[in-house]
Order: C-alpha cells, then sequence, then structure tokens
C-alpha cells in the first residue's frame, strides 16, 4: 500500500519540480505566436482551452493503454511501479513535451517533418512511411477490437459494427477538430480519469493488498525484465505513439506557456491511470499467479471487466464497457486523422478544404478496410517494439533540437540512449524478432546504445566546433 500511494505521490511532484526543470530547459516564450493563433483556418488550426485541450490529449494518448499495458506488465510484480514512475517522468513526459512544443515552434507540423529537422532527411523519409504505417496499424486494430466486442454484446455481425466504426473515423477524420473530438473527448477523457479513480478507492477501500516494492521478478513464467517489461508497459510509461498525437493538439494551444499542462501533465495522468491499474491487477487477483491466470482466459478486457463490475458495481460495468469499446475507438480516429496530417505534410497539401481532406483520407480508409480482412495476431506484436523505436528516435531529436541550441541535451540524450538499448535488445530477442539469447541480445542492446550515444557527442561537439569557426570568421 505505501508503495501505491507514495507512487502517485512521486507522479505528482515529478510534474510540479520535473516538469517545470524541462519547461525551464526548453525556454517558453509568450510572445512567440502559437500555430492556432497564427495559422487558424478553422478546421485543424483552432484555439481551444487548455483544461478542454488536456483532456482531449489524454485520451488521445491514453485509449486502453494505461490499462492494458499495465495489467500485462503488473505480471512482473512492483517492479512494473518503478519503471512507470521513472520512466513517465523522465522519459515519456519529457518525449511527450517535445514532441508537442518542438511541433508548436515548427507551424505544428507532424513528427515526421520534425525528425527531419533536426536529424536529417534521410530520417524524416523513413519516419514518414514508419509512422504513418504505425498510425494505419492503430486504426485498424481499433476496428477489429471494440467491433468484436460489441457484437459479442448485441449479437450484431462484426461486419457491421466494423462499417459503422469505419463511418465514424471517417467523419472524425476529416471534421473539423472542434466539431466532434472538441465535444466528445472531453467527457470520454473524464470518464476515463472517474473509473481510474474509482477502481483506486475501491481497491483500498474493500481492504485488498497491494504488495510493496521488490526488484524481484515475480512473472509465472520467469520472462526477464530487462527489456521485455519495458516494451510491455509502453503507455503508461513512454509510448511513442504519443509523438503522432501531440501534433494534433500543437495546433489548438494558445499561449506556450500551457505546453506543460497539456503535453507533460496528460501523461503524468496517464502514468497514475497505469500504476492504479497495475495495483488493481496485481492484488485482486492475490498475485501475478492468479493475474496470468485470468490473462490466460480471456486476456485484459475480461481482467477490467472483472475488476470493474466487482469493485463498481453497475456503474462499473458501464464504466469498464466505455473503457473496452471507447477508448480503442477513440485511439483509432485520431491515429487515421494524425496520419492524414502526416501524409498532407510530406507533400504540402493544404487541408483547409473539405475535398481535400477526403482526397488524404479515402486511400488510407481504403487501405485499413483491407487490412481488417487480415489476422493481426503476428503482425500486431510488434507494434510494442515498433512504438517504442519511434518514441527513441523522438527523444534523440529532441536532443539534437538541445544541443543545437546549446541547452541542457541531457535530459533526452538519457532516455533515449536508454531506449535505444530497450528496443534494440528486445527485437533481437523476442519471439517475434530474432530470438538470440538473453545474453547476446542484452550484450548488444547495451553496445548499441552506447555507439549511438557516442555518435550523438561526437556529431554535437563537431557542428558546435563548426558554429564557432563560422562566428569567428
Amino acid at each position: 500500500m505505501f508503495t501505491f500511494i507514495a507512487s502517485i505521490i512521486i507522479l505528482i511532484l515529478g510534474y510540479v519540480f520535473y516538469g517545470k526543470f524541462v519547461e525551464k530547459v526548453f525556454v517558453i516564450k509568450d510572445s512567440n505566436e502559437t500555430p492556432a493563433i497564427a495559422m487558424e483556418d478553422g478546421v485543424d488550426y483552432i484555439p481551444m482551452s487548455w483544461p478542454r485541450i488536456f483532456l482531449i490529449q489524454f485520451l488521445n494518448i491514453a485509449g486502453l493503454g494505461p490499462i492494458f499495458g499495465a495489467i500485462a506488465g503488473a505480471l512482473w510484480g512492483p517492479a512494473a511501479f518503478l519503471w512507470i514512475v521513472l520512466g513517465c517522468i523522465f522519459a515519456g513526459a519529457t518525449h511527450d513535451y517535445f514532441s508537442g512544443m518542438l511541433s508548436i515552434r515548427h507551424k505544428g507540423t507532424s513528427v515526421s517533418e520534425i525528425v527531419g529537422i533536426y536529424l536529417g532527411d534521410r530520417a524524416k523519409q523513413v519516419m514518414r512511411v514508419f509512422s504513418v504505417v504505425l498510425l494505419v496499424l492503430v486504426g485498424v486494430v481499433f476496428i477489429k477490437g471494440p467491433a468484436g466486442l460489441l457484437s459479442n454484446i448485441t449479437g450484431i455481425q462484426a461486419t457491421i459494427w466494423v462499417g459503422i466504426i469505419i463511418a465514424y473515423y471517417l467523419l472524425a477524420t476529416v471534421l473539423p477538430v472542434d466539431k466532434l473530438i472538441g465535444k466528445i473527448y472531453p467527457l470520454f477523457g473524464a470518464s476515463l480519469l472517474i473509473m481510474a479513480v474509482g477502481i483506486g478507492v475501491g481497491i483500498i477501500a474493500k481492504g485488498y493488498t497491494i504488495p510493496e516494492i521488490t526488484l524481484a521478478n515475480l512473472h509465472p513464467k520467469g520472462t526477464s525484465i530487462f527489456p521485455f517489461l519495458f516494451i510491455t508497459i509502453a503507455c503508461g510509461a513512454i509510448s511513442g505513439f504519443h509523438a503522432t498525437q501531440s501534433p494534433l493538439m500543437a495546433r489548438c494551444v494558445r499561449k506556450e506557456r500551457e505546453g506543460r499542462r497539456v503535453f507533460y501533465g496528460s501523461m503524468i495522468a496517464e502514468g497514475i491511470i497505469a500504476l492504479i491499474w497495475a495495483a488493481a491487477a496485481m492484488a485482486f487477483f492475490g498475485g501475478t499467479d492468479g493475474l496470468a491466470a485470468t490473462l490466460g482466459n480471456g486476456g485484459p478486457a475480461v481482467a477490467v471487466n472483472e475488476i470493474s463490475r466487482t469493485l463498481l458495481g453497475t456503474v462499473g460495468g458501464v464504466l469498464a464497457l466505455l473503457g473496452v469499446v471507447a477508448c480503442p475507438i477513440t485511439s483509432g480516429d485520431t491515429a487515421f486523422r494524425s496520419a492524414r496530417l502526416v501524409i498532407a505534410d510530406a507533400i504540402n497539401f493544404k487541408q483547409d478544404k473539405t475535398a481535400n481532406r477526403f482526397m488524404v483520407a479515402i486511400p488510407l480508409f481504403i487501405v485499413g478496410i483491407a487490412l481488417t480482412q487480415i489476422n493481426f495476431g503476428i503482425i500486431w506484436r510488434y507494434f510494442s517494439w515498433s512504438n517504442q523505436t519511434l518514441a527513441m528516435i523522438v527523444l534523440w531529436a529532441s536532443a539534437a533540437y538541445l544541443a543545437k541550441n546549446k541547452k541542457l541535451h541531457w535530459i533526452c540524450t538519457v532516455p533515449a540512449t536508454f531506449m535505444t538499448g530497450v528496443t534494440t535488445a528486445y527485437i533481437l530477442q523476442a519471439e517475434e524478432g530474432f530470438k538470440l539469447a538473453a545474453g547476446l541480445s542484452n550484450s548488444v542492446g547495451i553496445l548499441t546504445a552506447v555507439a549511438f550515444l557516442g555518435i550523438f557527442l561526437v556529431k554535437s561537439k563537431k557542428d558546435h566546433s563548426v558554429k564557432q569557426e563560422k562566428v569567428t570568421a
């Protein structure tokens, strides 16, 4: 119990102190006119209040990630608490802040364009393809999942629900951001927060035992903590998907000082959600063995439903349904919207006209509809790795921005180096990767991380020397 409560307090303090430090390193300038004001177009660039943007951003980045990922990560025991807290404060929230603020500084542009500015054209081209593929995969899987669940509940064929969800996605992708997303997302975001608070209070009030911190690996199958825990709990600690979502709200922020609340703050809120669900999963099922049995008999959706109904009764059942249906849908629609903006930015195709938005969106949805017919059982395993790899790239781009501007780049360099080691070790060791021995893959991962760090430091020093020479000349 003490570890759980202390973890939440530390996350909040992380926002107050480290978030302020990150903001100070970045150096906000409220005198700058944000893209929402300078480029207002009534479609994507629309000024909105920061509380409204916060709830939209929170739901955009959250979805089911901090619930399902945290429940799966709870199989390792309280070690998950450490990753959520430290990862969220020093990696995830910092990553989200820079992905949002750099977008604001560059006219609300997409993450692939930002990466190109600071890591070069080759990285930009890779990121354009990488991010669009990732976003379409997210959108498609978040069609099939909710459609299947709704089919089980209502008895209506899943294909019909697929059609309904796709129709909604298309509207959410092309309509002005304040017409649909801006109206319903704050409500869903608030519901997700209320649901988590209710679960947290219920676990404590009903006397469930939340385990205290231990570094012991409690995974029933003995799966190693490194790198698997750091890939499994993505959205609750750090997630590259967030970098694709931040530009959506970067186009709506009215003042730069709102960035810490919207971007850093929403990630901290997601970390709290992840902590609550990790604690609930460990406590409710009597330990990691009981949790493993439940996950093996229906997956995290069953665990969410059982916990919610037991702790919150009928209301919990409704909230659980909202969580496992509405949350993935609200991540799927913004995934397609983000894909539209990435493509439009890449080809410099203005999106102020409805016809232009449909010209980009319709081909995306044709591909998405075709992909719903494919079994994603194997392909989706790559998502978590792709997600963390994207986060790693964005952190390196942020570090490059800081180094270029003679600022404290280590706040991004350190988590970028760590995530380089994690993603490299994982793909070398995982079943869906190269299946190498743990010792070898972890060693290569660490060496790769050190190599990346060395290359970055050498290049940063060289660029700095060139600048000095130009100034002297």
